[in-house]
């Protein structure tokens, strides 16, 4: 069997936006049947909030999904990730050139912005900023639903 494809979603705090799309992620493999092909995780490219459960309206949003988030705390991203994950996405153009920054050049390549796979250049709506978990949740299962078709079997992966 081989490794499973690894992807870590990243905003700036990692309580919102990465972790709305981790569990979302998570959640769109599990109900596919392809849980075992894949590692997700989420991270912060800041330390404001290391250490803190997942922000309530993200937690409300997902819990209406039917999706269980509970035990999830923020983490920081590390240059060590570069190593450790095939897959990075960040959630707006702060986040990428965070990303980029302290991943390094030999995980550029394999750094995209979520809705660049539901064919947006648009950011994921910031709910720390508008109050809107919905927009973002909008937001997040647009790209992840297309990030999965890239990443189905069979398909070529970015």
């Amino acid at each position: 069997m081989s490794a499973p494809y690894r992807i870590l979603f990243i905003c700036h705090g990692n309580i919102c936006r990465s972790t709305m799309a981790e569990f979302v992620m998570k959640d769109l493999v599990a109900r596919r049947g392809l849980a075992d092909g894949f590692a997700i995780a989420s991270a912060a490219t800041h330390d404001d909030e290391i250490g803190s459960p997942v922000h309530p309206g993200t937690r409300a949003v997902l819990e209406a999904q039917g999706i269980d988030c509970s035990g999830k705390t923020a983490r920081r991203l590390r240059r060590a990730d570069a190593e450790e994950w095939d897959l990075f996405v960040g959630m707006d153009e702060a986040n990428m050139r965070d990303m980029r920054r302290q991943l390094g050049r030999e995980a550029e390549s394999r750094c995209f912005k979520l809705l660049e796979f539901a064919d947006s250049d648009r950011d994921v709506a910031d709910p720390w900023y508008t109050g809107d978990f919905d927009a973002t949740y909008d937001d997040v299962i647009a790209g992840c639903t297309g990030l999965l078709a890239r990443l189905a079997p069979g398909a070529k992966r970015p």
